[in-house]
């Protein structure tokens, strides 16, 4: 297949792999390049409840003739599992007659290890089913599946509404509609295992033998990990993937927009492969046969690292703004049904000292809709109802400032002021009238001792 003639054999390999991974085969690997014994791909597959191993020759030729199927099978025999084995020879190029004949012989003789062919022709076929570019050798990533951007049981601003529960002096029923929005993010769920030895003369050094997951924005540009607890939210929740269907989520939300995937999955494998090379890099130091302390940097090489799931999925990230008087207020999230992990919270932040916290005291200002923090929130003196201090007018009675709602109250409570009797006037500023009774009372039994009554 002419358009594959660039790519190395190594490479032709990796491709397989992938390829093999996309179609569903479980444990896809590669086995040791530096001693090929016939096999360069292993994987299984479980078919009617019994799982098999499927061992792999992938030939970048032209021709394929009977003694590379031959050796494939001598090589099943021997390989190592404790079950049923099949073989398949891969070429990007054609079955000699010979060849053709020995695997069809292997079929009908019911043979133990019979051996599938898959040439050029099947390889085209295969790349129309998983989105295989064969002119670069890259599979694309083929996904119209996410998760839930909402939960399916309530109502799409139910998280909202639950937001708000925390604010006082504000119900749920008094809350307006939301505008809400949800945007598509292309997100891939990468599963790796990275088994290596290092070893010199006095033996095995360091060891790595560990198994990774994470998830990846995929959007243009390059690939950034996940924070955890989006990263937990997407790896829990992949079973419950769902069909993206934009015309559906466009009867539920205001606006519904869908990102595309940036790279191809085949790029996405290079990417992880080459961070987990770095991140598993490390000097180990050892004891040398003559008692000489060395320094050795263990890197783990590519073959050291097999990818075994790619996934990708989309990630629903979901924007709510609620607009009440004065005052907008954002709530977004990524969503997966009833799970969500919370990215901006505007509902719990003062809007006068942008203080935030859902485990600190916030009030709603019905005379502006602002939520405030306790240092921005007030007693209204004529209705006794909150008030923030960004709306309130104010003006000093008995020495203390007194909020009010607007003028007309500020005016009200002018005339009940000047109709009070003084000592109610000084209840105006208690802290003032209560120093003041304290003052008198120091004053008094200070006259009582120096005149000698005490």
């Amino acid at each position: 297949m002419a358009v594959l003639d660039d790519l190395s054999g190594f490479e032709f390999e990796d491709l397989i792999e992938d390829v093999f991974r996309n179609l569903g085969y479980e444990n896809v690997r590669q086995a040791e390049k530096t001693a090929d014994e016939g096999r360069d791909v292993i994987m299984e597959e479980v078919v009617d409840g019994t799982r098999r191993a499927v061992i792999v020759e992938c030939e970048h030729t032209a021709t394929v003739g009977r003694p590379v199927v031959q050796k494939l099978h001598s090589a099943i025999s021997t390989f190592d599992f404790d079950g049923p084995k099949r073989g398949m020879v891969v070429t990007t190029g054609r079955f000699t007659s010979p060849a053709r004949e020995y695997a069809g012989r292997l079929q009908q003789n019911d043979d133990p290890y019979p051996i599938e062919l898959l040439d050029g022709q099947d390889l085209r076929e295969i790349a129309d089913e998983i989105g295989l570019d064969l002119y670069n050798g890259r599979i694309e990533i083929l996904c119209d599946e996410t998760l839930r951007p909402y939960d399916p049981a309530a109502d799409v601003d139910a998280p909202v509404v639950e937001a708000f529960r925390d604010i006082e002096n504000i119900e749920a029923a008094d809350l307006p509609d939301s505008y809400s929005a949800v945007t598509f993010r292309p997100v891939v769920a990468v599963t790796a295992d990275t088994n290596a030895v290092f070893e010199t003369s006095v033996g095995v050094i360091h060891r790595i033998n560990d198994r990774t997951q994470f998830v990846v924005h995929a959007e243009r540009g390059t690939p950034q990990v996940v924070d955890g607890d989006v990263a937990t939210l997407v790896t829990e929740n992949l079973h419950t993937r769902i069909e993206l269907d934009s015309e559906q989520f466009g009867e539920v939300f205001d606006d519904v927009e869908e990102h595309r995937f940036g790279q191809t999955q085949t790029e996405y494998k290079e990417w992880a492969v080459e961070r987990l090379q770095d991140h598993h890099t490390t000097t180990v130091t050892y004891t040398g046969d003559n008692n000489v302390t060395y320094n050795k940097t263990c890197e783990p090489n590519r073959s050291d690292i097999s990818v075994q799931s790619i996934e990708p999925v989309y990630l629903p990230e979901v924007r709510h703004t609620t607009d009440i008087q004065e005052y907008t207020y954002p709530y977004e999230y990524y969503a997966a049904g009833p799970s969500r992990v919370t990215t901006e919270d505007g509902i719990h932040r003062c809007v006068h000292c942008e203080a935030s916290g859902v485990d600190e005291p916030y009030t709603y200002c019905p005379n502006c809709g602002a939520i405030a923090c306790d240092s921005h929130i007030k007693t209204e003196r004529l209705d006794q109802e909150p008030v923030c201090t960004g709306c309130a007018v104010t003006e000093r009675f008995a020495l203390k400032t007194k909020y009010f709602y607007d003028e007309e109250n500020l005016e009200a409570f002018r005339d009940e002021y000047a109709a009070m009797p003084l000592h109610e006037k000084a209840m105006e500023n208690k802290i003032l009238a209560g120093g003041g009774v304290v003052a008198t009372l120091l004053l008094v039994v200070g006259l009582l001792v120096i005149s000698g009554i005490i």
